[in-house]
């Protein structure tokens, strides 16, 4: 199982729809606090709250808490748009973590220094990033493709 790990997300409609893509491609959410906003049925209902109660969540106080809870800091996935190398350069194995910072900035350089792994998603130059939903979605489909080709 992936495992999908959001700092600090601020959006919860975003929040919603990754819960609704983790439950459709059975993988594991990770929510560190803060958010910037409560978990509760007015923020998540049209993105992603009918598929809550199926969700395989975690929420951690903070981002110390969370790294204590990883077995194997080498499969963790930092995604920046500052990194050099594509998530499609990348060999994801079950159990991986795939990090995804808040929407207006990304992950922390505190965060960042954590882990060695860095990966980018190629975009053209006409826009800054992607929604987060789309590139949680573009990530996990990928690392889910070459999960299923290994299996």
């Amino acid at each position: 199982m992936l495992n999908v790990v959001l700092v600090e997300p601020e959006i919860p409609n975003n929040t919603g729809n990754i819960g609704r893509l983790c439950v459709g491609t059975e993988c594991k959410l990770h929510l560190v606090h803060p958010f910037g906003f409560i978990i509760n049925d007015k923020n998540l209902k049209r993105s992603g709250l009918d598929y809550w109660v199926h969700l395989d969540v975690t929420e951690y106080t903070n981002v110390e808490e969370w790294i204590k809870s990883i077995p194997d800091p080498s499969r963790v996935f930092l995604m920046s748009s500052h990194a050099d190398k594509s998530y499609l350069e990348n060999d994801f194995q079950d159990g991986d973590w795939l990090v995804f910072g808040k929407e207006s900035v990304g992950l922390s350089q505190e965060v960042l220094e954590q882990f060695e792994n860095h990966l980018t998603i190629p975009m053209s130059k006409l826009i800054r990033s992607f929604n987060i939903a789309n590139s949680v979605a573009f990530v996990v489909g990928e690392a889910k493709r070459q999960i299923g080709l290994k299996g």
